[in-house]
């Protein structure tokens, strides 16, 4: 036993064995370390059973700035009771006291019993004792005190935390003490010669390693694990479908996440009243952007009667003050629309994987800012089957060997689909939507060819490959499962 330790931990062990217990700094002193190399060998001592480390941690509080405002004045709901003598209307007491003041009381009054509320209007109950949050904070006084000092129960403690009253400190004072077997150890006696942990030729050549005390090594202990830096899950997957689409003959594209409602709705044949444009799915911003001028005015002809073609638009009248509003984008394919404008002759295929914005309540399978890959396909004679080959080819090397597709709407495809894979215990998983882009918006900008369009869920795709069950976990910190994850291809 006594070869198995390092000469922080004799010494360690030895000054113990004289005191019994104490504390990391008196061993420190002791024993002439570090506090910190004292306390690390005394943790190597715990592990051996030799020494043991006990941690008591005791709280305290004190007031907070609000709280001694409160202690002074009294809580907010006592000073509405001592405004009052019978029923009062809330709005009144706002203008005695403050809203503010009558916001925080309400609810504390109701919460209390001290008060209900009916028809607006607070009405006392009568005989309303002092309270141990009252008294806690009539007691404080100026500097920290113990729960026990004070003589309040936990929940009072609770709420006036909660409540941001009162602010807790913890204290915590280490015992470090000796066990039997180590003071068994010590008592037979310890040497303070220092063991050789590395063999050297100067050693083997002078002769010297005959005489010295060479440190065991245990070939049992695991060996330290050693994780190598690696790309993100998340960011790898979004590169393997990027090189799907390269190695498929498509160009990728870039655009700006401000986009104007011109590119993000109006070019892509989006009705001015449309859900999607409200507050509730669109992060609108306070800033517009200049139109295109050659595509305004077929846009807005299309839009308010259907152009020259054989369509009747939406109707109404067509506002460029809206579609001048700059919006976050709500989808990736205000990108592949604007590129497609710039590239009216055929043959073009272009895709463009990033990040959409949309005011999505958080939850496990939404988040306001997410990954959408896009992709178009412009050429003569380009038909609904190439687009569901061309689809079922990526997935087909995204791993998933069974995919369906199911008719779909959008306003600006025509035929629409919603391709879904199938994926083992799950079922069939919907990833997006596809189709050919409408006559309603190719004509405006001057195509005359088919486009084949689709948006794809890059976040559902991930959580499938991955293994994930909430989306939330792919922006996560998580150092253990970015260690853990393979690298190898999903």
């Amino acid at each position: 036993m006594n070869t198995n330790l390092t000469l922080n931990e004799k010494k360690v062990l030895l000054a113990l064995a004289e005191l019994k217990e104490t504390n990391p700094e008196v061993l420190a002193e002791k024993v002439s370390l570090k506090v910190e190399n004292a306390t690390q060998a005394a943790f190597l001592l715990e592990e051996k059973g030799l020494a043991g480390l006990k941690d008591d941690v005791t709280e305290s509080f004190s007031l907070t700035d609000e709280g001694k405002i409160y202690a002074s004045e009294g809580l907010p709901e006592r000073q509405v009771l001592n405004a009052i003598d019978g029923p009062t209307q809330i709005q009144e007491l706002q203008q005695k006291l403050s809203p503010r003041l009558v916001g925080i009381a309400t609810g504390w009054l109701k919460k209390k019993g001290w008060a209900t509320i009916e028809q607006g209007k607070i009405v006392p109950n009568v005989d309303v004792p002092e309270g141990e949050d009252e008294t806690l904070l009539k007691n404080a006084g100026e500097g920290e005190f113990s729960a026990e000092d004070i003589g309040v129960s936990k929940k009072t403690i609770d709420d006036l935390l909660k409540r941001k009253l009162i602010e807790k400190t913890e204290t915590k004072e280490r015992t470090i003490y000796i066990t039997e077997e180590g003071q068994a150890l010590a008592t037979e006696g310890i040497s303070l010669e220092e063991d050789i942990t590395q063999l050297t030729s100067q050693m083997l050549k002078s002769g010297e390693w005959i005489r010295k005390s060479f440190r065991p090594y245990n070939i049992e202990k695991p060996p330290r694990k050693i994780y190598p830096a690696k790309v993100h899950p998340y960011r790898r997957l979004i590169d393997e479908m990027r090189q799907i689409f390269l190695e498929m003959g498509f160009t990728e594209i870039k655009g700006d996440i401000i986009q104007s409602s011109f590119w993000n709705f109006d070019a892509l044949f989006q009705p001015q009243d449309h859900p999607a444009r409200e507050m509730q799915d669109t992060f609108h911003l306070d800033t517009t952007s200049e139109l295109p001028e050659e595509y305004v005015k077929a846009v807005c002809s299309m839009h308010e009667s259907g152009g020259d073609i054989d369509s009747i638009g939406w109707g109404g009248k067509w506002k460029q003050e809206i579609a001048e509003r700059n919006v976050l984008r709500t989808h990736t394919t205000a990108i592949t629309i604007k590129y497609l404008s710039e590239h009216t002759e055929p043959p073009v295929k272009a895709f463009c994987i990033d990040r959409a914005y949309r005011r999505e309540t958080i939850d496990p399978t939404h988040t306001p800012e997410f990954e959408q890959l896009e992709g178009i396909v412009m050429d003569r004679n380009m038909s609904f089957a190439n687009l569901l080959g061309c689809l079922k080819e990526f997935y087909r090397r995204m791993g998933f060997e069974n995919v369906r597709f199911r008719p779909g709407y959008f306003p600006y495809t025509e035929p629409s689909v919603e391709p879904e894979v199938y994926v083992e215990g799950l079922g069939w998983i919907e990833l997006g939507g596809a189709g050919i882009f409408r006559k309603e918006v190719t004509e405006p900008l001057g195509i005359d060819y088919p486009v084949l369009a689709w948006g794809l869920g890059v976040s559902r795709v991930a959580m499938l490959k991955i293994g994930l069950k909430d989306l939330r976990d792919l922006y996560q910190s998580d150092i253990e499962w970015l260690r853990t994850s393979p690298i190898c291809k999903f």
